[in-house]
């Protein structure tokens, strides 16, 4: 798999029926190895080694409806009181960040009202900071460390 811009993690690994998975220390269990995987394993570890999100907080690729549509996010960060803190968009290296990436985050984000989005390929990463009260959001140079409240 292609070196990400984020720090060096390791991983476990397995090999079965010719396939590669790696192991979550979210979900606790093994998932097959694609490069959106992979940039969503990095992710993680970057929350949780270098920012100090509690994996107590996280969600991993769960279900949300939206307009009566079943979505999938990827990452989800809570506050401890059970609000949302974060939405995290991973993509493959392949996939460009473009407006249509930032739109899915924004529908996603109608609908869990978080205060801050990141967005990834594993390359290129950006973060927003939302603003309810006038309706828009502002970009970051990165995210804030976890705080205990």
């Amino acid at each position: 798999m292609q070196k990400l811009n984020f720090p060096e993690y390791h991983f476990r690994f397995k090999n079965s029926e010719n396939k590669v998975s790696i192991f979550d220390r979210i979900r606790k269990k093994f998932i097959i190895l694609t490069p959106e995987e992979w940039v969503r394993q990095h992710t993680l570890n970057y929350l949780i080694e270098e920012k100090k999100y509690p994996e107590s907080l996280i969600n991993v690729e769960k279900l949300i409806k939206l307009n009566d549509l079943n979505k999938r996010y990827d990452i989800i960060i809570f506050n401890p009181d059970g609000s949302i803190f974060l939405i995290v968009e991973c993509k493959s290296v392949n996939i460009k960040i473009t407006q249509e990436v930032f739109d899915q985050i924004a529908r996603y984000n109608l609908a869990l009202n978080a205060e801050y989005l990141m967005i990834t390929n594993g390359l290129d990463h950006y973060y927003c900071q939302m603003n309810y009260a006038e309706k828009k959001y502002t970009f970051l140079k990165n995210l804030p460390n976890f705080k205990q409240q």
